[in-house]
């Protein structure tokens, strides 16, 4: 079975909140990672290690956390616990009924579309404004701090300027999360089958981290196009654009765009360490998750034997 009913849960299990939003936080640790990516995909261009050097002049070690506070921080303890919330319930409400596999899917699309339009939009957008608008500081003006940027965005564009591809964040996160969650439970189905492991049994640690790394992780990559798109209408570094490159971006147009100027290959710039990212974030949000919620729960039963959570 795909999802682990927590002992003693009952109803709806508020605490996949608090438990999403500390584990989420958990994979902010793989920031270079996201720098890397963004970069690769705002500069299709460049090589990883021409990105690599490139991020590196940004200042050092310094240059791979860029984004990271506070926009990073915000994002993942917020997008966490509406993932793990939703994702969970749907999970817990479907598996019955279509499986593991199938339950995987449905939550992790869920989540990943409330995660987009509840938390990530601006959070997204500033993450990727600040790596990307690097330009400013060597034509020799001094950059603006990262609040004063969103408060010219938000002047200037308003709303929509500080969720800016938001769109593409929510079909990137609904696709992302679809298939992490789902390639993940059907990998765990699989390992319980080759195992001899009943209906139910728990997974060791190392199977549910080897369905999580090459199910949930590498595999879920495949839709780096809309990734690439989104860093694209989210980005600063406009200083090499093409002049056929469109006034207003929607998802459409700027794959159009990316695809007429830099080919298939253009639209996968970024995804090998996005690999590594994907990895790391599905062994936190699916497998380390499904520990966690489970230690909390018989933590709570403990202290309250005759209460269900």
């Amino acid at each position: 079975m795909g999802v682990q009913r927590e002992p003693g849960q009952k109803g709806i299990n508020w605490s996949n909140i608090a438990i999403g939003a500390i584990m989420n936080m958990v994979t902010t640790l793989g920031q270079p990672l996201e720098v890397l990516k963004t970069q690769m995909a705002a500069n299709r261009k460049e090589s990883m290690l021409t990105a690599t050097k490139t991020i590196w002049s940004r200042g050092g070690v310094a240059g791979f956390y860029q984004g990271l506070i506070p926009w990073a921080w915000i994002e993942a303890s917020t997008k966490g616990g509406v993932l793990l919330f939703a994702a969970s319930e749907v999970e817990t409400a479907t598996v019955d009924i279509v499986g593991p596999g199938a339950a995987g899917l449905l939550g992790g699309m869920t989540g990943g579309i409330a995660q987009a339009y509840a938390t990530m939009g601006f959070t997204t957008c500033m993450k990727t404004v600040e790596i990307t608008r690097h330009k400013q500081a060597s034509a020799g003006v001094k950059p603006q701090s990262t609040w004063a940027v969103f408060a010219d965005i938000y002047r200037r564009e308003g709303i929509r300027g500080i969720n800016k591809g938001v769109n593409a964040v929510a079909v990137r996160q609904c696709t992302n999360w679809g298939s992490r969650m789902g390639f993940a439970r059907l990998a765990e189905s699989w390992i319980r089958s080759a195992r001899g492991k009943k209906e139910g049994e728990q997974l060791a640690a190392m199977d549910k981290i080897i369905s999580s790394t090459i199910e949930g992780g590498a595999l879920a990559t495949w839709n780096q196009p809309i990734e690439v798109v989104r860093v694209e209408m989210q980005s600063m570094a406009k200083a090499s654009a093409t002049s056929d490159r469109p006034a207003k971006l929607t998802i459409f147009n700027t794959l159009a765009y990316i695809y007429r100027n830099n080919g298939i290959k253009g639209l996968y710039r970024g995804v090998t360490p996005r690999i590594g990212l994907g990895i790391w974030q599905t062994i936190c949000m699916v497998s380390f998750a499904d520990y966690v919620k489970v230690w909390y729960a018989l933590s709570l039963l403990s202290i309250f034997p005759s209460r269900s959570f």
